[in-house]
């Protein structure tokens, strides 16, 4: 089992992951279940429906009786009906400044339960359970938030978990797309971190169907990466900016395609290709990097398509809705080389530009 510790102002919390990692309730967290007067389980349904009986057993000890919401599967839990709707079942519930939540399930169902957490009674303590790769990512360090029409993740909030738990006997159920969703924002700590990590992804012929014992220490090395920079700046005023390396544009076209539609790892690789050409000019990257990654996702089983599907326009309608842009211009993560990223403020010509040419090399490689 690999641990981690995550290092913040004024708390700190460990990342578990590997097998059984829910036998640590018992141990290292007994004393946190001990202190809580009501304890809920928030779970995406469909994890629920395969999963959840693992997690009741798990809670077993503490002879209490668990109360269980289940929220829909995916993205479309995090809309403002499904937080409000989570928000009365624990009034109701009689939850109070005392009670636990436990997350259970993907990115997108933690990012509901820590904005529920943070919000209910100003702020009360949760656990996270992620159930997907993508979860590495998204369960570390504090960020919550539900989705608005207009833009994802618009309304939200920092609020730390009180632990990490991933059981990776889990991602044996995962289907395909949820598995290349966790391992492009695995790419995404490698590309921002390490070149010679990121070398080895991009050279990995079974990047999108890996091995659950290769998997884990793989999934450690991202985590270390956040939890390093989160230490830093836990409310992205600085460096935590750098984790955003390919979202700008990802989340666009998660947008674009309607929440859910295009999972947000297959979204964020349309998005590190399109940083990636972004960084020709404006950053350092080769020319050859940039179509090596479109080449490497094409064979690994992710999509371009909603590059044909959607003008730019639309595009740039939710780009200049980004939480990142700063009186008026639009900030991107780009490459000064591998391992080292940097913000740019662009243009809109210049993030037009970037994206005909993205179209451009799409096509070069189906011809090829």
């Amino acid at each position: 089992m690999g641990k981690l510790t995550v290092n913040i102002k004024n708390h700190e919390y460990d990342v578990h992951i590997g097998q059984r990692t829910y036998e640590l309730f018992a141990t290292k967290y007994a004393e946190l279940f001990a202190s809580v007067d009501r304890i809920a389980i928030l779970a995406d349904e469909q994890v629920a429906a395969i999963h959840l009986p693992l997690l009741q057993e798990a809670l077993a000890f503490t002879n209490r009786e668990i109360v269980v919401k289940t929220v829909p599967a995916g993205e479309s839990c995090k809309s403002p009906a499904v937080y409000v709707d989570c928000l009365s079942f624990l009034l109701n519930e009689k939850f109070t400044r005392d009670s636990l939540i436990i997350a259970f399930g993907g990115g997108a169902c933690g990012d509901l339960t820590g904005f529920v957490a943070a919000t209910f009674m100003r702020g009360i303590r949760f656990l996270q359970c992620p159930t997907t790769i993508l979860a590495h990512d998204s369960a570390v360090g504090g960020k919550t938030a539900i989705n608005m029409p207009e833009g994802k993740n618009m309304v939200g909030s920092f609020h730390q978990p009180s632990g990490v738990l991933f059981d990776t006997t889990l991602f044996t159920t995962l289907p395909a797309k949820e598995i290349r969703s966790g391992m492009a924002e695995l790419l995404k700590h490698a590309l921002i971190s390490d070149g010679e990590w990121a070398e080895e992804l991009l050279s990995n012929s079974s990047f999108s169907h890996p091995a659950i014992e290769w998997l884990s220490s793989e999934l450690l090395k991202g985590i270390e990466v956040k939890a390093k920079i989160v230490a830093e700046d836990e409310f992205e005023r600085s460096t935590r900016k750098y984790l955003n390396f390919g979202h700008t544009f990802g989340h666009a076209v998660e947008a674009a395609c309607g929440f859910g539609g295009l999972s947000h790892g297959e979204s964020v690789m349309i998005g590190m290709a399109y940083s990636l050409i972004l960084s020709e000019r404006h950053g350092t990257v080769d020319e050859q990097l940039t179509n090596r990654f479109i080449a490497f996702s094409i064979k690994q089983g992710y999509t371009f398509q909603p590059i044909y599907d959607f003008t730019f326009d639309i595009f740039m309608s939710y780009m200049e809705k980004d939480k990142k842009v700063s009186f008026g211009q639009l900030n991107f993560v780009l490459l000064d080389g591998v391992g080292n990223p940097t913000v740019r403020e662009l243009s809109k010509g210049q993030c037009e530009t970037a994206f005909d040419q993205l179209r451009q090399r799409v096509e070069g490689d189906r011809a090829r």
